[in-house]
């Protein structure tokens, strides 16, 4: 009995200790200080004495550094230096470039849950919230989103002056440099609202405040590039794009064939070093109205004109050059889908200084590090904004649409069927106004690489399933193009969003994980670090921190799964507790699994694509969550909000435990992935996807009026008035507030067959002389039924208009709402 006692009582004092995740000198002492006491009370024999010396002895041992260097930590440092994967120039920077943020604290396994909860949302200044109540209002009501992609193809001419008016443009740039610096909150809000209304005049908007010239120049120009570039810019004379893409050449940019070599050449009459230029790019947003163009090409000095006689390759390297140069030709327009200007450039034997270099000579070579850095701003702001965008729409479209049409004399909002999407363009719609909330604010603060992908990819992901899901609810109205439609053009365009700033393939698979294991891990850059500066101090602390981060790591996410993540613990009480421990448990779950999977796959882990992703996927709804319960949370827990919170987090936890699960069936390891999943479901995974109880609460909420729905979609442009595609929807949403009571009691009258007439006016009258309504009630029924009627409608055109003669229907007054409903 008293072995077994014995046993319990180590095994106990290592799980502990483990659990804790206690440093190497307090394991040895504890084993020390044990086994003496354990020995002097006879609770072990000599044997067990013995044991316990030895492993005090081997503990103490690994505590002098100096000999645990020599003997144990060399050998294994070179055999990891010749494992290791070669990585590129162009790898490396892409791994050093930008910040790691919150998504450090998912992976590391112990989220500190406090760092999220102080973490502040960048609040729109007084400018900011002005330009978004006025520029924008008004640029939205200027553009007639049906004509744009249907008719001319192209923003208005008014349209685009008051873009370059008003500074849109230039909403990047920095008020020293003559521009709005806004946030990236407030730029987000901004591009969210214009998407809302025109995807083309988003796109046009956006891109110069993503990846363009400006951000390059500030931060990277010389001044006599700031001084020549940056005024034309801001006030829009200048209008830029920037050629990266190719038709070898997408998600691979470091595959680009696009060459520069170094020479002497004429420029202005005068001989000039520069470089030699043959370009041919693709997919170019903005390229066919551009004046001033960026551009990504490889660049060889082979006689060493920049100085160093060594050096023939220098990479990447970005410049920038007026549209007119000689040499440069911008081919005729791709079209993508929606109606904004992209198109390609050609260059053929184009001479340029050297100066043209953005920041000069002096950055040759180091346009990759460049662009990674900047393209942060598309990932996290730009895309993440048009998604929301589309989930905003959605809701209010649907939210409005689904309680206003009805099949077999019911709301079809109130079908399980429906519900099914409804209730999912709900919840998205709310994880992306928490995700964008959260990332944009997250860019104002640094640069997070690794969270500006994953909302890139999941946000737009969420878009395409929000509108499809939309699509098909409305049915019919979504199909039939015209003024009345304002989501079918988010149809055709969600491509668009899916392939830029980096496919979604490529990110999902390659980057979210192969980024985030090293740049978030605590060891694991720092034991490449090591590697490649051969420093043998260095890489025996990351080794010893790996190896005891790796089994406390283990320890807790087995125990938090043994004891169903009650022993970890949440910042708050209530309905999000229970959420913020699960996550922990598989934050911790996340940190062992990959550790086992590096230590066994090592380099073969980066052509383990699926399974990478598979992590990734992990990692990217610990994110979401994590979002949404900062969002509900910083809205104080209100009751609409609950549900939605709960949606989203049972789906993360669900896709998380699916994520895992795929991942361990497809280890190719099979006695390494069984350990795995006894660590990660030691009780078998019992994470169910959302029930249909609490969808069927969120879709309920769709289809009323509450301070959730006018926060959720805060960003929609809903003043255009009743003729206009939202605000026609808008108008029947209010009458619907004042009204609807009166006329559902007219409809149940009227289903029942108990009011004389043959159409509704006539039955109202029945109605009223019969005391079954008063006047009151029966007007109102009468407004609401013309407003429902009219915005269930679609749109309808004469053959010459179809077939592109657009002033045919202009003479004609069809006034669609004049035509009355007839109640089944």
């Amino acid at each position: 009995m008293s072995t077994l006692f014995a046993v319990l009582i180590v095994v106990a004092a290592v799980w502990a200790l483990a659990y804790l995740g206690a440093p190497l000198y307090v394991w040895a002492a504890a084993v020390g200080l044990g086994t003496a006491a354990a020995s002097a009370s006879g609770l072990i024999g000599f044997g067990g004495t013995v044991a316990g010396a030895v492993v005090f002895a081997v503990l103490t041992f690994l505590c002098i550094v100096p000999l645990r260097r020599a003997l144990i930590t060399r050998p294994v440092f070179e055999g990891f230096k010749k494992v290791l994967p070669e990585m590129s120039s162009t790898e490396r920077e892409a791994l050093e470039a930008g910040d790691v943020w919150w998504e450090a604290e998912m992976f590391r396994g112990r989220p500190d849950w406090d760092h999220l909860l102080k973490f502040q949302y960048t609040q729109l200044t007084p400018e900011e919230q002005a330009f978004l109540d006025g520029p924008c209002e008004e640029l939205c009501k200027m553009v007639d989103d049906w004509k744009v992609e249907y008719e001319t193809k192209d923003l208005p001419p008014e349209v685009w002056q008051y873009i370059k008016d008003k500074g849109f443009l230039a909403m990047l740039i920095k008020k020293e440099f003559g521009g709005l610096g806004f946030s990236a909150a407030a730029q987000s809000a901004v591009v969210t609202k214009l998407a809302t209304k025109s995807i083309t005049l988003a796109v046009t908007v956006m891109v110069p405040n993503s990846l363009g010239p400006g951000e390059l120049l500030m931060y990277y120009g010389t001044p006599e590039q700031r001084k020549q570039w940056l005024p034309g810019l801001v006030k829009g004379t200048e209008i830029p794009c920037f050629g990266l893409t190719g038709p070898e050449v997408g998600s691979d940019a470091t595959a680009m064939p696009d060459l520069g070599v170094v020479c002497h050449g004429e420029h202005e009459g005068k001989k000039t070093l520069g470089i030699r230029l043959n370009l041919s790019k693709r997919y170019i947003t903005l390229a066919p109205v551009a004046t001033c163009i960026g551009l990504a090409f490889k660049l060889k000095d082979p006689e060493g004109l920049l100085g160093d006689k060594t050096k023939v390759d220098y990479g990447i390297t970005c410049a920038l050059i007026p549209a007119s140069h000689p040499g440069v030709d911008i081919g005729r327009r791709h079209y993508p889908g929606a109606a904004f200007h992209n198109g390609p450039i050609f260059g053929k034997n184009v001479f340029i200084p050297v100066d043209w270099i953005i920041g000069g000579p002096a950055q040759a070579g180091k346009g990759w590090r460049m662009l990674v850095e900047c393209l942060s701003a598309g990932r996290g702001i730009s895309l993440p904004a048009l998604a929301t965008a589309a989930g905003q729409t959605a809701y209010r479209t649907v939210g409005a649409y689904s309680r206003m049409r009805r099949q077999f004399k019911v709301a079809i909002g109130k079908f399980e069927g429906v519900q099914e999407a409804t209730g999912r363009i709900a919840a998205h719609t709310y994880m992306l106004e928490a995700m964008r909330l959260l990332t944009a604010s997250a860019v104002d603060h640094c640069a997070p690489s690794v969270v500006t992908a994953m909302a890139k990819f999941h946000m737009t992901e969420m878009m395409r399933r929000t509108v499809i899901d939309a699509m098909d609810v409305l049915s019919g109205r979504g199909i039939q193009q015209g003024p009345r439609n304002n989501l079918a053009t988010a149809y055709r365009a969600t491509p668009v969003a899916i392939t830029v700033e980096g496919a979604n393939i490529l990110t999902r698979n390659l980057m979210i994980f192969g980024q985030g294991a090293i740049r978030c891990h605590p060891y694991v850059f720092p034991e490449m670090e090591a590697a490649r500066t051969n420093d043998l101090a260095d890489f025996d602390r990351a080794f010893f921190g790996h190896l005891g981060f790796t089994i406390n790591r283990a320890v807790r996410a087995l125990t938090l799964g043994l004891t169903g993540s009650r022993l970890a613990s949440s910042p708050v009480e209530g309905p999000a507790a229970r959420y913020f421990r699960e996550l922990t448990r598989f934050s911790s779950a996340l940190a062992f699994v990959s550790d086992t999977t590096m230590g066994v796959l090592g380099g073969k882990l980066k052509f383990k694509e699926r399974l990478s992703a598979r992590l990734g996927d992990v990692l990217s709804q610990l994110y979401i969550g994590s979002a949404v319960l900062k969002y509900y949370l910083h809205h104080g827990q209100k009751d609409a909000d609950t549900p939605h919170m709960q949606w989203a987090l049972d789906n993360c936890l669900h896709e998380i435990a699916r994520a895992f699960d795929d991942f361990l069936a497809n280890f190719p390891v099979r006695p390494v992935a069984l350990v795995m999943r006894a660590v990660v479901f030691p009780l078998g995974n019992w994470y169910r996807p959302v029930s249909d109880s609490l969808n069927a609460k969120v879709a309920n909420l769709l289809l009323e009026q509450h301070e959730l729905r006018d926060r959720l979609t805060w960003l929609v442009f809903k003043n255009g008035g009743p003729r206009e595609a939202m605000g026609r929807l808008e108008h029947a949403w209010q009458v619907a507030q004042k009204a609807e009571g009166a006329y559902l009691k007219y409809y149940r009258l009227a289903v029942k067959e108990e009011l004389a007439g043959a159409t509704a006016a006539q039955r109202l009258d029945d109605a009223v002389n019969r005391k079954l309504l008063t006047r009151e009630e029966a007007d109102l029924a009468a407004e609401y039924d013309r407003v429902r009627f009219d915005a269930i409608l679609t749109d309808d055109f004469s053959q010459a208009y179809i077939a592109g003669n657009f002033e045919a229907d202009r003479a004609e007054v069809v006034d669609l709402a004049a035509r009355r409903a007839q109640v089944a």
